[in-house]
């Protein structure tokens, strides 16, 4: 039996093109050991601690709605509990989808999508019903904007570690699973909010608190999709650089005619 040195060329299975020694050379220098990628639901789950911790350090300077012994501890507590429930459970389906080869139907994306809309818009109006509460005149606009900036402060020390654990596996969808990752944190964000936001009018929370998870899905498929470039384009460059080095190292020659 004849064994292949590394200067002799190989055939590759089912081909009987020969494949260069360089290659196989190159092959052997750049494998590296792994560690399996746990599956999303554990990963889901390492990242509620942070998600909690976060939020409590971000909102230990805020006032608690004035109305919430009206609203009482089910319509401000459980139901604020039961849909960050829904934020972390959309991001666990983001972390499955950024994982390749296991991207998800469309029937289970329309499901995902549909229902984080649904439990904010749920959730808005049973609390409008269940406490409706007026807008003073004259603050619209301002009340508008501080809670959409709460509401921003709030997701994005949360929304940096979740788009670094989506973006890290590289997803073969990198804006689907971004905008998934931006709605979860969108959602867990909102349901905070609206233990500190007193109004209930829908107007307001669908504008601003709306508008807000609206603007954590959109950072979501930019900052997935710019990493995503960034880290192929960085993966393009590294071999390119190392032939450069190598085609200029001592012992070499190059043709210049």
């Amino acid at each position: 039996m004849s064994e292949r040195t590394p200067s002799s060329p190989a055939v590759a299975a089912g081909s009987a093109a020969p494949v260069p020694a360089a290659l196989l050379r190159e092959i052997d220098r750049d494998l590296r050991p792994v560690r399996p990628l746990p599956p999303p639901w554990r990963r889901a789950v390492t990242f509620v601690p942070v998600a909690l911790s976060a939020l409590a350090l971000v909102t230990a300077s805020w006032r608690w709605r004035f109305n919430a012994p009206s609203l009482g501890p089910l319509w401000a507590w459980g139901v604020s509990i039961a849909q960050a429930a829904v934020g972390f459970a959309i991001f666990g389906v983001a972390l499955r989808e950024a994982v390749p080869g296991r991207n998800l139907s469309r029937r289970a994306l329309a499901v995902t999508l549909g229902g984080g809309a649904a439990v904010v818009i749920a959730v808005t109006l049973a609390t409008s019903q269940t406490l409706p509460t007026a807008m003073p005149p004259g603050v619209w606009l301002r009340y508008a904007w501080e809670c959409w900036g709460m509401s921003m402060l709030s997701a994005v020390p949360i929304f940096a570690v979740a788009a670094w654990l989506v973006a890290r596996v590289r997803p073969t969808r990198p804006a689907l699973a971004g905008a998934l990752c931006g709605l979860g944190v969108g959602v867990l964000a909102d349901s905070a909010l609206r233990l500190f936001c007193w109004v209930s009018t829908p107007a307001h929370v669908f504008l601003s608190h709306g508008g807000a998870i609206i603007t954590v899905v959109l950072a979501g498929t930019l900052v997935s999709v710019g990493v995503d470039r960034w880290i192929g384009g960085a993966a393009h460059r590294a071999p390119n650089n190392r032939s450069a080095r190598e085609a200029g190292s001592p012992g070499r020659t190059t043709r210049t005619d």
